[in-house]
């Protein structure tokens, strides 16, 4: 038990989920909600503004995704404990999630008391990850250990690719934002967001819409629900 109760904020676009679990974690002892996050963007702003002590973060999540928050919250604030809570379970994106930084992995059908297991574990500088999140890990591991040793910078290609910000900007596209609305959003000039989309473009190789959407799909940077 801490001295002081563990500060959380919830980030999930969903209001029925996140007011669910801001009452649900509202009976956990030596835990207190000390904000709440409707997508990714306000999600990086609260982290940085109020520096909870663990941040319950969803995956799919519009404006910015819950693994490109998280890159940035531990980028930025690498001390705050980052537990994903999703209802994905499959390895793309655990292991996206891993990569990004995230302290921890909890399913959406975990029971509450795996929950407020979860965040005292991460709190305390433990990784904690669902029963079944554990053996896709594990199965992955073996997977790489038994694969051919790859080409230096082989692996990742599509990670190292495009910057942070034409992660963001990429996403926005995607999700239909024009590009105006994504020059308002993220406070540049629309010429700045010409610019980036140019980029994207020439670093893919892809010169549509369409296949710029495809292609945020694929590799987790939009997350369609299941």
């Amino acid at each position: 038990m801490t001295d002081h109760p563990i500060s959380v904020l919830v980030a999930d676009d969903h209001t029925i989920v996140r007011r669910g679990l801001v009452s649900l974690l509202s009976i956990a002892e030596g835990i207190e909600v000390v904000g709440e996050a409707p997508d990714g963007r306000v999600a990086v702003e609260r982290a940085l503004q109020l520096e909870p002590d663990v941040i319950l973060m969803d995956i799919n999540m519009p404006m910015l995704n819950g693994l490109e928050a998280t890159r940035q919250i531990k980028k930025e604030a690498p001390h705050i404990k980052v537990l994903v809570l999703s209802a994905h379970d499959n390895e793309e994106y655990i292991i996206q999630v891993i990569r990004c930084g995230a302290n921890g992995y909890l399913l959406k059908n975990s029971s509450a008391e795996d929950l407020f297991a979860a965040i005292r574990s991460v709190y305390s500088g433990h990784a904690f990850f669902s029963p079944s999140v554990s053996k896709v890990i594990l199965e992955s591991y073996l997977k790489a250990s038994e694969a051919p040793e790859q080409e230096p910078g082989a692996a990742n290609a599509h990670d190292s690719r495009l910057t942070g910000r034409e992660r963001e900007i990429l996403q926005l596209v995607a999700e239909g934002q024009n590009h105006q609305h994504v020059a308002d959003i993220l406070h540049i000039s629309i010429r700045t967001v010409d610019t980036h989309c140019n980029n994207i473009m020439k670093k893919l190789d892809i010169h549509d819409s369409a296949g710029l959407a495809t292609y945020a799909i694929k590799n987790g940077i939009v997350i369609l629900p299941r």
